[in-house]
């Protein structure tokens, strides 16, 4: 499956509070590798986001999964009672979106997940795009394992309104109850990414959709979300029906297309408002900013709405800069805090959000706070 980025060109607006400060955001769709090369070499002269380096030093709960130090049992235990980390313990930086369209081989997965958790003190990986390889999410599952990372997985709906997503539904029910390690290390499944603002189910058959793949997964007891923006909700009068369906709540937070963006680094009241918007209406569930970032360059599916919203490298950096100096405003929200994965993994995967650039350096140190 291949989309160009002429496909990424999609109006949207985040907030309903004020009209002078409606947004008008676009999905991040997929983009096919480039290089599929991922190398965590850094350049000279970069300054560092975070305050404090990934090594969980100070953490507590190494007997629970996926803390930094945790270490995996030789075999696949009987049960997950008590495998999990308390959800209370997730806030701050938990990884990064990593996208899947291009099949990355197993040796590929292994790698990059190890450079994912080692490099980053990263404790997950949220999936992205699809690939529709048979067996790819037992590939992905082993290399989870191996690396000591959980998966938010997902069911790609893709853009041409087709109903492939049932096959890939079907196929990742499949691996989830089957494949005795799975349900180890996948913390939960994405119903889609952004199909309220993508309209690709009425909001009343995506909820029915969420609570039928929850019985099926109810064995293994892996919860089911839908990964999308406030708007996408918004657009669909509140979608209170999903809301109320989900177990938890995976937000996207792309504040570079509001029309008040200016830099990424003063970017807090527009993710402050999205953010009060999901704590009004999740009735107290658990909330993660998953496809969440600022873009380093423009590209013709990427563009701003504001004509001072500034994509670079410095500004990427401020946003991951500005929401580890709210660490503490995070922790605050519901179910122990809010935790937030960095979209994405490198620009060969999403061109302009990559940590990586397509060279496979750092674009910048990236050290983000994971405690606080």
């Amino acid at each position: 499956m291949t989309h160009t980025l002429s496909a990424l060109g999609f109006l949207l607006f985040f907030s309903l509070d004020l009209v002078s400060a409606r947004h008008i955001p676009r999905s991040c769709h997929p983009h096919r590798s480039v290089s599929g090369n991922s190398s965590s070499s850094q350049p000279s002269s970069i300054t560092t986001v975070g305050s404090a380096p990934p090594d969980n030093s100070t953490d507590t709960k190494s007997s629970c999964f996926p803390s930094a130090h945790f270490n995996m049992p030789s075999s696949v235990p009987s049960s997950t009672d008590n495998w999990w980390c308390s959800a209370d313990t997730e806030y701050a930086f938990l990884g990064f979106s990593y996208e899947v369209t291009a099949c990355q081989s197993p040796s590929k997965l292994k790698s990059d997940f190890a450079d994912i958790k080692n490099t980053f003190g990263s404790r997950y990986v949220r999936l992205y795009g699809a690939c529709d390889s048979d067996g790819f999410y037992d590939t992905i599952v082993d290399a989870a394992w191996e690396a000591g990372l959980g998966v938010h997985a997902l069911i790609w709906f893709g853009f041409d309104g087709g109903d492939q997503w049932m096959a890939r539904r079907d196929s990742l029910v499949s691996s989830l109850t089957t494949n005795p390690k799975a349900k180890f290390v996948t913390r939960g499944v994405q119903f889609g990414s952004e199909p309220l603002f993508d309209n690709v189910l009425p909001h009343s058959e995506l909820a029915s959709q969420v609570l039928s793949l929850k019985s099926k997964l109810h064995g293994v007891g892996i919860p089911v979300t839908v990964s999308e923006l406030a708007y996408g909700y918004q657009e669909r009068g509140g979608a209170q029906d999903v809301l109320n369906a989900i177990d938890f709540i995976n937000v996207h937070m792309l504040p570079f297309f509001s029309t008040l963006a200016t830099t990424g680094s003063a970017a807090w009241p527009l993710v402050e408002t999205d953010m009060n918007w999901f704590i009004q209406h999740g009735n107290g569930k658990k909330m993660y900013f998953d496809e969440n970032g600022w873009p380093s360059v423009t590209s013709p599916g990427v563009q701003p709405n504001s004509a001072l919203a500034q994509s670079s490298v410095t500004s990427e950096k401020g946003y991951f800069t500005m929401l580890d100096s709210h660490c503490e405003d995070l922790k605050q929200g519901p179910q122990g805090g809010i935790g937030w994965f960095a979209h994405i993994y490198s620009d060969d995967q999403e061109p302009g959000y990559g940590i990586y650039n397509t060279a496979g350096n750092k674009k910048f140190a990236f050290k983000p706070r994971t405690s606080c």
